[in-house]
């Protein structure tokens, strides 16, 4: 009887905490968009989710090439302004080859860490900083230049020193090591 009770007792926590497993999944899916049709867990970090998403091959491919595996796993936080593959494709014919070209590893580290900012800024926090800078902010990366967030609309746009706009077409995507923002545009320091 008492064997009984024992195997009830543990089937019903199994039970509950495989309940409360789901339950926290599904409030972490619910709270974070989908990108590229893969969900975008905040358990995860940048590397881990960026994979996932059929829309960030490109990008993942490129942060491979410059070496940049490891930081973007690391502990940061990071925001990072994160191009699709539709934003590499409208760069002029042979970029994204010559970038992803052994012999150009300096290049594309500068335009990936370009995208990067330090710490974790979400879209109230951008917008938060566009408004104390009466409307626009900048925002400085770790590749040492900036960036300049302004409002548009309900949405945001990025800015590079060569004048090319990003839009923010997917925002707070949040992960364990900062927050990630889709642009339809790749930035150029």
């Amino acid at each position: 009887m008492k064997l009984r009770i024992i195997v009830a007792s543990l089937a019903t926590s199994l039970v509950l905490a495989s309940g409360a497993a789901v339950a926290s999944h599904h409030e972490e899916m619910k709270n974070n968009p989908m990108v590229g049709g893969a969900a975008m867990l905040a358990s995860k970090d940048i590397v881990d989710n960026a994979v996932n998403s059929k829309d960030h091959t490109t990008l993942v491919a490129a942060v491979k090439a410059a070496g940049l595996v490891d930081t973007l796993k690391s502990e940061g936080p990071f925001t990072v302004f994160a191009p699709t593959n539709a934003a590499f494709d409208a760069l002029p014919a042979g970029t994204v080859d010559t970038l992803l070209q052994p012999a150009n590893k300096a290049t594309l580290t500068s335009v990936l860490t370009y995208h990067v900012v330090p710490g974790k800024l979400d879209a109230a926090a951008i917008a938060a900083k566009i408004a104390e800078g009466n409307g626009s902010a900048m925002l400085t990366t770790v590749q040492g230049e900036t960036l300049t967030a302004r409002a548009k609309g309900e949405g945001v746009t990025v800015t590079d020193t060569k004048g090319n706009v990003a839009n923010v077409t997917v925002a707070n995507v949040y992960q364990s090591n900062g927050v990630i923002h889709v642009v339809d545009t790749v930035l150029m320091p």
